[in-house]
């Protein structure tokens, strides 16, 4: 009989005493500096900085760079003190399956003061953006420059904002801002293409409540000063709100679905949802709406977009205009419309300045946009003329004429005078131009140029009235009409309105290889 032996025992797994040093030198790294710090954030209802990376990105696809750099100022104190990460944790992920580079800053670290080394990771990270050419996210919770560093910080912020200018146009740049971003914290995401904040949480500020009331003898608060609906809805800082941090980063990851890796490639096209002959008999309902009968373009751009799907953005800001992106046959097309139900779609400061904004970076990006225009004119008034609606206006007609991607224009209802020019007309190179039956192209409406064209006639009139109505409708059947731009080749198609989004996929799908050679210069001068 055999004797009965004890299995034999798993080899232990052998681990390097060297190893054994680096994880601890990991896990120190990887640590809050204070635990009661982390705990006062997590009640705030924030999320720390590794969590955020985590939420934001696909699962297990982080890889962390400069994990291990230190603080390089040992004054104040700090000699005796280890910041871990230096307050910013660097690295790249991919959310969706697309590699990006993210940055987030860790506020329970001197309350995510920027100093040298931590403004050198973010610098790091963004070179490597721009190298490898994917977009890059900064997750901003910093309650601005770490005053115990001198002009090291502010040389650090600097060194960010050099490269947030030349990353601008090359790889999408976006922020969210998780917390405070004061002083010169905002100029970074000023300069990026897209920014997130949150309610309630978020607050950006050049300057804060205590300063301003000291200086000028305002009172205000943090909300009302920098937080998200006054970035939202007054300044146009903000371009998308979020109820929390969950939903930011849900927003982010749907943004990114619109567009490319870079300035070299094509936004990726999703599987088609939508038939691309589908007509629309609400378009053709709108259509015959009296002119005077305020409507909200959102409605036209619903049932023109793939599953009536509408990402806009900046919607608070300017409503008087409306940009955001949809599909088209499955293809990333970027939106710029006039609204009527605000302003009556007319063009004022913001609403130019937003357009303006949203115009160059489809251009810079490759993304074809589709205008559809309703517009009365320019906003008249003292407050427009004084604030340099002139100089500030012009932004906008500069964007669509240094434009080169496709361009298609639909005339849903008014075009008058210098806003029609500006609105991607066929005279400053929109591709295919397209209008309504009802639309109305005019120098001005038929009531103001009739009463300057016929002001005699009028009063001589035995019935003033009458032959003013009688003229206004001459008026309108010769010139309020698309058929005079037709018939000068200003518009390439009279086109009924239920017909207007398989016009457009059938006109972007000719244009999708599009080139222009511009005009070799260095660049121009946009009328800032």
């Amino acid at each position: 009989m055999a004797e009965k032996t004890d299995p034999p025992k798993p080899p232990k797994a052998f681990v390097s005493r060297k190893t054994e040093d680096l994880q601890k030198k990991r896990q120190r790294a990887m640590s809050p500096e204070s635990p009661e710090r982390a705990a006062a954030q997590k009640a705030q209802g924030k999320l720390l900085a590794r969590e955020r990376i985590e939420l934001l990105l696909d699962d297990d696809s982080f890889e962390e760079v400069d994990l291990l750099v230190e603080k390089r100022s040992r004054e104040f104190g700090l000699e005796a003190r280890y910041l871990p990460s230096d307050g910013v944790v660097t690295g790249m992920g991919r959310i969706n399956g697309r590699s990006v580079c993210v940055y987030s800053q860790d506020f329970t670290v001197l309350g995510g003061s920027l100093g040298l080394a931590h403004a050198m990771k973010i610098c790091k990270i963004m070179d490597l953006a721009i190298e490898a050419g994917v977009p890059v996210i900064g997750l901003c919770d910093s309650g601005g420059a770490r005053i115990q560093e001198g002009v090291e910080s502010l040389g650090g912020y600097a060194e960010i904002f050099y490269r947030n200018v030349q990353a601008s146009g090359a790889v999408p740049q976006i922020s969210a801002i998780l917390g405070p971003c004061a002083g010169g914290a905002v100029y970074s995401p000023a300069l990026t293409d897209f920014v997130f904040m949150i309610d309630g949480t978020s607050h950006m500020f050049i300057t804060g409540p205590e300063v301003i009331r000291n200086a000028t003898g305002e009172s205000c608060d943090f909300e009302s000063l920098g937080g998200a609906q006054t970035h939202a809805e007054r300044s146009g800082v903000c371009h998308f709100t979020a109820g929390s941090e969950h939903d930011c980063f849900r927003q982010i990851r749907e943004l990114l679905e619109y567009l490319p890796q870079n300035c070299h490639e094509r936004a990726a096209a999703a599987m088609p949802s939508d038939d691309p002959n589908r007509k629309s008999e609400v378009l053709d309902q709108i259509a015959e709406m009296t002119a005077q009968k305020p409507y909200r373009m959102h409605d036209v751009i619903w049932e023109i977009a793939d599953g009536h799907q509408f990402f806009e953005v900046q919607k608070d800001f300017a409503r008087n205009i409306v940009v955001g992106f949809l599909r088209l046959n499955g293809e990333s097309v970027g939106v710029v419309a006039n609204n009527p139900a605000v302003l009556s779609g007319a063009l004022d400061i913001n609403a130019s300045e937003k357009g303006a904004r949203f115009v160059r970076f489809c251009d810079a990006f490759g993304i074809p946009i589709l205008t559809l225009v309703d517009v009365p004119g320019y906003w008249p008034g003292l407050e427009q003329e004084w604030g340099g609606i002139i100089r500030r206006g012009a932004k906008l007609l500069y964007a669509y004429c240094q434009s080169n991607v496709p361009k298609v224009t639909v005339v849903v209802r008014k075009a008058y005078g210098g806003a029609y020019d500006v609105m991607s007309s066929k005279h400053i190179r929109g591709d295919i131009n397209y209008a309504w039956p009802c639309a109305e192209i005019a120098v001005m409406g038929p009531q103001g140029a009739v009463d300057i064209l016929f002001k005699n006639d009028i009063k001589k009139s035995p019935d003033p009235a009458k032959r003013r109505a009688e003229l206004i409708a001459d008026y309108t059947a010769k010139f309020a009409s698309p058929y005079q731009a037709a018939a000068h080749g200003y518009i390439d198609e009279v086109i009924a309105a239920s017909e207007t989004r398989p016009k457009i996929i059938r006109a972007l799908r000719f244009l999708r290889n599009k080139k222009v050679a511009g005009v070799k210069k260095k660049h121009g001068n946009i009328p800032l």
